[in-house]
């Protein structure tokens, strides 16, 4: 008997080295809830400062100042940095409080799998902002945000990928309500992430 729960026991130890080798399990749940407050306080400032809230699928900025649309565009990016910023920094305290490394080819593949459909999305945002099409751009960011968190979900935690669909899934409804488009990002950047992120953090525990 004592033979077979060593044995039991070697093989739970082999694939738990096993899952760290192939699997970036560093991701925190503070990362989340701080992505999504940053966020939030992002579409409020986009909402309330800059008076940036398109109703349909084409929209003329009204401000009096014709850069208002290029604070709107270095608001979300400044958002976004914070947000891969802090998530950086939290997964590698988390990975060196358990002696790992944050950067290994595991992490390296997760980011490739992300940045392929960011890098579209981006490219995609100057497009449409250079055709008057800003309405779009809350619901297309949402969607290719879902498909670059399903691709990362490979690599890391099972629940990236359910929060990826939940990116999308709130992206393609925002595509039917063009002009709630602002609190769809609330929803799906901020929202979400916080909601993700206390499920994580319960787990960390």
């Amino acid at each position: 008997m004592k033979e077979e729960k060593d044995y039991l026991r070697d093989l739970a130890e082999i694939r738990s080295m096993m899952e760290r080798s192939s699997k970036f399990l560093s991701l925190s749940g503070w990362a989340g809830i701080f992505a999504g407050i940053i966020a939030l306080a992002g579409a409020f400032i986009a909402w309330k400062v800059l008076d940036f809230n398109p109703d349909s699928f084409t929209y003329t900025y009204n401000s009096p100042d014709s850069s208002g649309l290029t604070k709107v565009f270095l608001l979300a990016i400044s958002v976004l940095g914070l947000a891969l910023v802090s998530a950086f920094f939290d997964s590698y305290r988390k990975a060196s409080g358990k002696g790992e490394r944050a950067w290994n080819t595991t992490s390296k593949r997760m980011l490739i799998n992300m940045l392929i459909p960011l890098t579209t999305a981006g490219i995609l945002i100057v497009i449409l902002v250079i055709n008057g099409l800003s309405g779009l751009i809350a619901p297309l960011t949402l969607i290719f945000y879902g498909i670059s968190l399903y691709n990362a979900g490979n690599y890391t935690f099972k629940i990236i990928r359910v929060l990826g669909l939940v990116q999308i899934t709130i992206g393609l409804i925002n595509c039917v309500f063009i002009e709630f488009g602002l609190l769809f990002w609330a929803i799906g950047f901020g929202l979400s992430h916080i909601i993700y992120g206390i499920y994580m953090f319960r787990f960390e525990q």
